[in-house]
């Protein structure tokens, strides 16, 4: 109908924009959900992402717990080294003969002759002692060895004219024989004055101090005035004498080197001071058994001297013959004090520790040697801990790499340039 009917019938005319449709309410919904899903989704992975991050940080703890649990240790290979067939050892040089010299006699010092430093011959005077009890002791046991003297000549007499009395029985038996007893008597009583004097005379020379064999005095401990007292109990040596060629040095061979060992062999002898110098030994007596305290075997070497280069009481170096073998090295700071011994901490192919009992032929101060125990293939943990026991297992850390020489210098010189 058109609009001029729409008039004609009274009907009012329709608003062009009334036919147009409002969005249902069903859209609104489904937009509305989608809206719901989205976020549930955002809120979803957002959980999900906190729900990995704690797995893999609970696996991050995990793991750094188990690498702060494992124990790393650092081992070296044993060092194969040949022996050179000599096995140096620390000895002193003695004198052949060494004494101390004290007085036999007391008295105050007169003089003396000689002082440290000073060569002298057996029977060379030394020094001079006063000695007044000794004098007058003489004395006395002189006159009264005279005293005795006159009295066995009386009694000789006496004893002469009694036995002529007695032949003509003019005196007793009984007589005589008193008389005999009183000679016999006087006989001893002279001898023992005798032996007294002797005695005396005898202690009186020791008033002069003599060498009792040629060396050179090495300590001079007295002075003029000073009381010396007789004997060596108490009293101080007045001279120390040492003779210096030859010379001798006692050893003490481990036991592990004692074999081959014998009597004539000869010995090098070197002293740090004389570089360059080794002067040439003999080994002249050696002990028959092991000392147990020190599992050594104890020899004497016996080294000529004529230009008195060497000196009694120096630190020198011994090098005796020994059998030649391949010895194993190991650092001195991997061996572990235990009860049963020595040991090493070995780690085997299954990362391990194994405690092996060694035997150690020579300390050498940072290394040791090691005659039995180990093998060469062992790797031996260096600076144990005191707690390592057998069966530990451990993880071997890998050698720190040294930086290069020259990178330490171009690092030096720069900042040498910076402060400049």
């Amino acid at each position: 109908m058109t609009e001029k009917t729409h008039a004609s019938l009274a009907i009012p005319p329709r608003d062009p924009n009334e036919g147009r449709a409002l969005p249902p309410r069903g859209r609104e919904w489904k937009r509305t959900k989608i809206v719901i899903v989205i976020v549930l989704v955002v809120l979803a992975l957002g959980a999900l992402r906190t729900v990995v991050s704690d797995i893999m940080q609970s696996h991050a703890v995990a793991a750094t717990t188990q690498d702060n649990a494992k124990q790393y240790v650092s081992v070296v290979l044993p060092k194969q080294v040949e022996a050179s067939g000599n096995t140096v050892l620390p000895g002193t040089l003695r004198g052949y003969v060494e004494s101390p010299i004290y007085a036999r006699a007391t008295g105050y010092l007169l003089h003396w002759y000689v002082d440290i430093g000073a060569r002298v011959k057996q029977g060379q005077l030394l020094a001079d002692l006063d000695t007044p009890e000794i004098d007058q002791e003489l004395a006395q046991a002189i006159a009264q060895r005279d005293q005795t003297g006159a009295s066995l000549g009386l009694a000789k007499s006496s004893l002469a004219r009694w036995q002529q009395l007695r032949q003509r029985d003019a005196v007793s038996q009984q007589e005589l024989d008193e008389r005999q007893s009183t000679y016999t008597q006087d006989v001893a009583n002279l001898t023992a004055a005798e032996a007294n004097v002797a005695r005396l005379r005898q202690l009186e020379s020791f008033k002069r101090i003599t060498a009792p064999f040629t060396g050179v005095i090495t300590q001079r401990n007295i002075d003029v005035g000073d009381l010396i007292d007789a004997g060596s109990g108490t009293s101080r040596a007045l001279f120390a004498l040492a003779q210096s060629d030859p010379l001798r040095i006692n050893v003490q061979v481990p036991q592990a080197y004692a074999e081959g060992i014998a009597e004539g062999q000869t010995a090098i002898v070197t002293q740090a001071e004389l570089q360059g110098r080794k002067f040439e030994g003999v080994i002249t007596h050696v002990s028959g058994a092991i000392d147990v305290p020190t599992r050594s075997l104890e020899i004497e070497v016996r080294l000529p001297n004529p230009d008195g280069k060497l000196r009694p009481g120096a630190y020198v170096q011994v090098a005796v013959h020994g059998e030649s073998r391949m010895r194993l090295m190991v650092p001195g700071n991997a061996l572990l004090f235990r009860a049963e011994g020595p040991q090493v901490a070995v780690v085997d192919a299954n990362g391990n520790v194994k405690l092996h009992t060694i035997t150690i032929a020579q300390d050498l101060g940072q290394t040791l040697e090691i005659t039995s125990g180990i093998a060469p293939t062992d790797r031996v943990i260096i600076n144990p801990s005191d707690s390592v026991a057998d069966g530990d297992h451990v993880e071997i850390a890998e050698p720190q790499k040294a930086a290069p020489a020259n990178a330490a210098s171009s690092k030096a010189a720069s900042s040498t340039k910076g402060v400049s």
